[in-house]
């Protein structure tokens, strides 16, 4: 079978990314990643700067992250603009690319053995659960072992995507970070056969419009602020702090802080995705959800009370983190968007609605009006290293020539059904108990077609890396129960970092 070498432009040098980079270059494919920080790592860089706050509130996916920047608009009237001030610079810098909402004491909730990606193992030693700059290293390692640092333009921001013909249309802006020029943007437009969208979901910070919470940010700006902005313990010890929010983040932040704060409150709605009870450590009460906060009244300099949806009102409450989480947001595609709708409502073309969801998407990928554009590392509470390169896989088997989307029809009526089933919202793209099934699912079609097309068959998970899957919720308690007994808290955590070949 003959393949037509295409040119592809992958989006975010996160683990996403640099694992759609190495299949598609091991597939053929010619490939440029754009990366609007300035290294590896995505979500699993730690930057010890804070990102600026976004608004209060936060409820519009289309503006939520940044709104592009398009040559001929007028940008030099920004910070950025030569002769800008090093403050001002610095800021334009956090604006263009945002530190990501990594903290010090950051550790992975999955075995560092259920996140090995193909041929390229953990060094020698390498625990089950690591500090996030030992994740940060195996990225970069990864990209490093299969030449895809050259192929990245890292401080490169893709600001539109459009589709012209059989050809995708890029523009994007580098900023310069350093030297004479440092605070310049080159301006670039190019055209790609297909896209890969890896810029991950954490972006885009989700802040409730909960009455009275902008005038309390208003008030009292360094006493609120979004978990994306959370670095480490210090900044609450002896305070009573308000985390909104029961996920992952918001119980992570209260296991590490609970031992220097005087009083933590964990807000939660009752969400389905609520870490379970035995996840919440000592000094820390979970409570209803938010009903009010108190408006400041003028001069008012400590804040007043916070009212819970059971009527329970909360006084002394030093530092509120919102940690509700993000939207989804495609900046570069913001003409598939449609802030207006509900999920509910989405037609067959739009991307983003409310932020909840990415609609439109044949198994979390292809883009089924257009599968030349594809996302990958969409899915949720999954092994992420692991299920994000089987989707990369899947990635760089189209692209090359390799396997086929079904048709639009077949891929509509599969959507169909999915949304018959598991419904709308952030629920739909929970892999919970359902990634080995899901990576069968697509190790299965791509092999199914290698035969004829002359592409390599897969190998899905072993039997052993299924069984151990079954084992991580008990693995991690027993893990956090030894750092609730003091063994390993907050930035005790950092460790010695190991070198990674």
């Amino acid at each position: 079978m003959v393949h037509r070498r295409q040119r592809v432009a992958v989006i975010g040098a996160g683990v996403s990314g640099v694992a759609s980079a190495r299949h598609l270059k091991a597939a053929g494919v010619d490939i440029v990643v754009f990366e609007r920080y300035k290294a590896a790592g995505g979500n699993w860089t730690y930057d010890e700067r804070k990102p600026i706050e976004p608004q209060y509130p936060s409820i519009k996916p289309s503006i939520a992250d940044f709104v592009a920047e398009l040559e001929g608009e007028a940008e030099t009237s920004r910070a950025g603009a030569k002769n800008g001030t090093t403050l001002d610079l610095d800021q334009e810098e956090l604006r263009f690319a945002p530190p990501g909402p990594a903290y010090s004491g950051l550790m992975n909730n999955v075995p560092t053995s259920l996140q090995e990606m193909k041929g390229h193992p953990w060094p020698a030693g390498t625990e089950s659960y690591v500090n996030v700059r030992v994740k940060q290293q195996y990225i970069q390692s990864y990209s490093k072992s299969f030449e895809i640092e050259p192929l990245i333009r890292y401080n490169t921001r893709v600001e539109k995507l459009r589709k012209i013909g059989s050809k995708w249309e890029v523009r994007s802006t580098t900023l310069i970070r350093e030297g004479p020029d440092r605070g310049q943007k080159v301006h670039t437009v190019e055209e790609f056969d297909g896209v890969v969208v890896a810029s991950g979901h954490y972006h885009a910070a989700r802040v409730p419009d909960f009455p009275g919470l902008k005038e309390w940010k208003a008030t009292w700006p360094d006493r609120v602020y979004h978990s994306k902005c959370y670095r480490n313990p210090s900044e609450l010890k002896d305070k009573t702090v308000l985390i909104i929010g029961a996920g992952v983040s918001s119980t992570d932040i209260a296991r590490e802080s609970h031992h220097g704060a005087k009083k933590i409150y964990q807000s939660s709605r009752g969400g389905t995705f609520d870490t379970p009870l035995d996840w919440v450590p000592p000094n820390t009460e979970r409570v209803t959800g938010i009903a009010s906060f108190e408006i400041p009244k003028e001069g008012q300099d400590k804040p007043g009370n916070i009212t819970l949806t059971d009527g329970t009102v909360l006084a002394g409450v030093d530092k509120v983190i919102i940690a509700t989480g993000y939207l989804f947001a495609l900046p570069f595609l913001v003409d598939l968007h449609d802030d207006s709708l509900t999920p509910e409502n989405a037609n067959d073309t739009i991307l983003v609605t409310d932020g909840s969801q990415i609609h439109n998407l044949h198994k979390d990928i292809f883009y089924i009006p257009d599968p030349t554009l594809a996302f990958v590392g969409i899915p949720f509470y999954t092994a992420t290293f692991t299920l994000f390169e089987y989707q990369a896989i899947a990635v760089a088997a189209v692209f090359a020539g390799f396997a086929q989307t079904p048709s639009e029809a077949e891929m509509r009526a599969e959507y169909a059904e999915k949304t018959k089933t598991k419904g709308y919202g952030r629920t739909f793209h929970s892999l919970m108990n359902a990634q080995v099934e899901y990576v069968n699912s697509l190790v299965d079609w791509v092999n199914s077609q290698a035969d004829t097309t002359g592409g390599a068959k897969v190998q899905g998970h072993s039997q052993e890396w299924i069984e151990e899957s079954k084992l991580i919720h008990p693995k991690f308690l027993k893990f956090l129960e030894s750092r609730v007994n003091g063994h390993r808290v907050g930035d005790d955590l950092v460790p010695t970092v190991v070198a990674v070949q």
